[in-house]
């Protein structure tokens, strides 16, 4: 289902490429967020695991049960991201920021912050460590399982980094408190060329900037105009730009508008409309995610660590086995990738006797691993 969005976003480019000139050929090269890791001497490859808080270890339990039953030629490194506070700042573990380091990949469950310790957002702080400027979260209706939409198949890419959330802010007087949004150009280019050669690589070649530059003339006029000169590279793809309210209204009255675009955005709109497209197919919990960086690329489960079940058996996998599929494309292991997503959409359309409660079925976590492996 997230076949094609997920193998041309992040593993190599098919052979169908547009690109024809070799200058084209030799940029696709150095595009950031191409996987760079090495097999190790045994024809494996590593991957950091990051199982998570709450329900992180038991649908990190399910993924890697599935990955030994289909034979997936993946070692896991598990590490511990336990924040560290270091004059004042939130900070990871130095064996887990080496890990991710060394193997160029890694696997994230759902990651609470501890709340009244001072520290920042976890996720934010993955975010900064390893400059992951691109979040990609791929959209699509699943077979089997209805909801008020149908056909839809949207693709959204956040600015990761800056905006809202740069963590700018301070108290001017009591009672005052002032945030400030950070918009860059650098940062606003790198993510809006990756969202072009993507729409390029996945037949969709028309990129639509989301934005509120008629209020926020300067900062998201940048953006929008980084876009307008970035288009100017890219002259088979077509460029537009909409209003985030006008989005946000036209998304839920027709997504299937938005099925030969992909959508690209500074960081807070992205957060926001990147979950109101996951409500259009079920929720979070069918959403694959990745975010994509320099070196260094993370596929993560978007979800919450759902402490209220923790331990019960009752989670879903399924937004971590098909950000995992994502994983796989991205390390050019599409065989894999399509094996397992296949038996977790077969496992999903196959009644509510084999799906979670959050999808309105009675299966416990296991049972659901059961039967993906049943499928493969």
């Amino acid at each position: 289902m997230f076949r094609q969005l997920a193998r041309a976003s992040f593993g190599p480019r098919p052979t169908t490429t547009r690109f024809t000139s070799a200058a084209a050929i030799r940029a696709q090269s150095t595009i950031a967020g191409t996987f760079t890791g090495a097999k190790n001497p045994n024809g494996t490859y590593t991957v950091t695991l990051i199982e998570g808080d709450g329900i992180g270890p038991e649908i990190a339990d399910a993924v890697k049960d599935i990955y030994a039953a289909a034979e997936v030629p993946i070692e896991w490194e598990p590490v511990d991201v336990t924040p560290l506070l270091i004059d004042g700042k939130t900070t990871l573990p130095q064996p887990a920021v080496d890990s991710v380091n060394r193997n160029k990949v890694a696997l994230k469950g759902p990651l609470a912050t501890p709340v009244g310790k001072g520290h920042t957002s976890m996720n934010l702080t993955l975010r900064r460590t390893f400059n992951l400027f691109a979040n990609v979260r791929p959209c699509k209706s699943i077979v089997g399982y209805e909801t008020p939409y149908e056909n839809v198949d949207t693709v959204l890419i956040r600015e990761n980094t800056e905006g809202e959330y740069s963590g700018i802010e301070h108290t001017i007087v009591p009672g005052v408190v002032q945030s400030i949004k950070l918009i860059t150009k650098p940062a606003s280019e790198k993510v809006i060329r990756y969202a072009f050669e993507y729409a390029k690589s996945v037949g969709k070649p028309h990129v639509l900037v989301v934005h509120k530059a008629s209020i926020m003339k300067l900062s998201d006029g940048l953006f929008v105009n980084t876009a307008k000169e970035v288009a100017k590279e890219y002259p088979d793809v077509s460029l537009d730009f909409e209003l985030l309210d006008n989005t946000s209204l036209k998304l839920t009255a027709d997504p299937n508008q938005y099925k030969n675009i992909v959508m690209v955005m500074p960081n807070l709109y992205g957060d926001i409309m990147s979950d109101l497209s996951s409500g259009l197919i079920g929720g979070l919990g069918l959403t694959p995610s990745g975010n994509m960086g320099n070196v260094v690329s993370i596929f993560e489960a978007v979800h919450g660590s759902a402490p209220d079940i923790a331990g019960k058996g009752l989670a879903n996998p399924t937004a971590l086995l098909l950000s995992s599929c994502m994983m796989l494309r991205h390390m050019s292991l599409n065989n894999y990738a399509d094996k397992i997503e296949g038996a977790v959409l077969k496992t999903i359309a196959s009644g509510p006797e084999n799906r979670t409660g959050d999808l309105k079925g009675t299966a416990s976590t296991k049972h659901f691993a059961s039967q993906v492996i049943a499928n493969l």
